[in-house]
């Protein structure tokens, strides 16, 4: 047995979590060490009762990690530990890193720069599209968007990314073998091919109310900041934010109607902090945008952004000086709604326009080539 097999053992066994096994390991030497000790050595650990030395111990017989690698392997998975290259440098700094990750797809070094986007399973329209909207212009903007696969935003954060041919990861609440929700395979199968699918969970395990908390802390881990978008008062995007605080992450949250249930998460959020956002650029503006896959909070957009094309001279002519309902500027144009969104967002990404709350848009003073 090799480390990496020790970890991957580690993680099919029941009452062993990651705190746990960081204990043993400081105090045993090394997780295959484990596998050897003594129930008195076991005993020594600080936490570790006669109870659990004696799974861990009744465990360790005849847990069947070799098995699960190969069942992983034949379906394309592949299982990551801390030992291995690939394992992310950010999650291994939270407090209880994963043991390991199952995953599906490719993760990158530019995955380092990932920015989650989380929220209500329901929600509005205005969230969703506000979502989705959110997801395109930061993948645009170099980010990997990283998100939970669930219905609601999660799906449309997930759709943004893939829509403009960006990356983005999807954290499983479940083992591989039960993904959830069914109705979502098709899209993990399109995140695979242009991200991964990844989940800390042996791939039998089904979801439970204590998979999505634990689900939670990885898309946080993963993240450098999150963005809440539309989440009730006991929403799990809240979860995500409270985890993201505790690792040290930025929050971010969108404001929405005082009248809207599922506003009151994020509202509830600003008040302890967060920092309000009205648009991408709000975030790009705090975090910076990335360019070529280096980190950059220069004002300075690439030349082929810095033109404007005929449809996005016609939107700012009509826009005028003023706030400008989307609705209206359908309207006016005579474009489909999807173009005038479509539109929208690459005048954001320009940073000619600013999208506000209610579905508004106001241009920003800053300038472009003609």
């Amino acid at each position: 047995m090799q480390e990496r097999d020790a970890y991957v053992a580690l993680n099919l066994m029941e009452r062993v979590g990651p705190v746990t096994v960081r204990s043993l390991v400081q105090a045993l030497g090394s997780a295959t060490a484990i596998f050897e000790a003594s129930k008195p050595d076991l005993l020594g650990v600080k936490g570790v009762g006669a109870g659990l030395a004696e799974s861990i111990q009744r465990q360790c017989r005849r847990i069947d990690w070799q098995g699960e690698q190969e069942r992983a392997a034949a379906k394309g998975i592949r299982i990551i530990t801390p030992m291995d290259p690939e394992y992310p440098e950010a999650l291994s700094r939270i407090y209880d890193p994963p043991l390991a990750l199952y995953v599906r797809g490719t993760l990158q070094e530019g995955d380092k720069h990932a920015m989650a986007i989380v929220g209500t399973r329901r929600g509005t329209h205005y969230g969703r599209d506000t979502a989705k909207r959110f997801a395109s212009g930061l993948a645009q903007a170099g980010y990997t968007i990283v998100s939970g696969l669930a219905r609601g935003v999660d799906t449309v954060a997930h759709e943004g990314a893939l829509e403009v041919q960006g990356r983005t990861l999807a954290v499983l609440g479940s083992g591989m073998d039960h993904l959830y929700p069914a109705c979502n395979a098709e899209l993990a199968e399109r995140i695979a091919e242009r991200g991964a699918v990844i989940s800390e969970f042996p791939l039998a395990r089904q979801p439970d109310k204590t998979t999505f908390p634990m689900r939670n802390r990885i898309i946080s881990g993963l993240s450098k900041a999150i963005v809440v978008v539309e989440a009730g008062r006991r929403s799990g995007a809240l979860i995500t934010a409270d985890a993201a605080l505790e690792q040290g992450r930025d929050v971010f949250a969108v404001p929405g109607r005082i009248d809207n249930r599922y506003a009151e998460g994020p509202h509830a959020l600003i008040r302890k902090g967060a920092v309000l956002v009205r648009g991408v650029q709000d975030i790009l503006d705090e975090c910076g945008t990335l360019w070529g896959g280096a980190l950059s909070r220069a004002t300075a957009l690439p030349r082929e952004l810095c033109t404007l094309n005929e449809e996005e001279s016609g939107l700012l002519e009509l826009l005028g000086d003023g706030e400008q309902g989307v609705d209206e500027l359908i309207r006016q144009s005579g474009l489909q709604a999807s173009r005038v969104g479509s539109v929208l967002l690459g005048l954001e990404m320009k940073r000619m326009i600013r999208m506000l709350p209610g579905r508004m848009v106001e241009k920003c003073a800053a300038g472009v080539e003609e």
